[in-house]
């Protein structure tokens, strides 16, 4: 049975199960943050799925970042893959700023700031309602 690693669910916020993924909110308020989550066992990297899954998971990688490109219009999107604590198959996308505490540095290694409940909450409607244009 599909289960997030412990790790994420400490560190995001659910916003929406799509066709293939989980995605998450990284609660960290300095970044605009989101993770997919392939809801797939014991997946670890991208090359342990099947090559139409890789496709399928591509798809809403591209879709949540052109909602964070849309919304946020960033310096630019990074999207990563490392699993180097959690070993279980995620993929971060995140919205860089030149002006981000962390830029042009990874945002790994930053105090992490926690959204505010309200905060996050407005945050996960507007990408809600984003995915339903998509």
């Amino acid at each position: 049975m599909f289960e997030i690693d412990k790790n994420l669910k400490n560190d995001c916020i659910f916003i929406k199960k799509l066709d293939k993924s989980q995605l998450l909110l990284m609660n960290n308020s300095n970044f605009k943050w989101l993770v997919l989550v392939p809801e797939i066992t014991n997946a670890v990297e991208l090359t342990d799925l099947e090559f139409s899954e890789q496709i399928d998971i591509l798809n809403e990688i591209n879709i949540v970042a052109k909602i964070l490109q849309n919304r946020f219009n960033p310096t630019k999107i990074n999207i990563a893959a490392l699993g180097n604590i959690v070993k279980q198959l995620h993929i971060h996308i995140i919205a860089r700023f030149e002006n981000d505490i962390a830029f042009p540095k990874p945002v790994w290694g930053f105090e992490s700031k926690k959204y505010q409940p309200a905060d996050a909450q407005y945050l996960i409607e507007e990408i809600k309602n984003d995915l339903k244009f998509k």
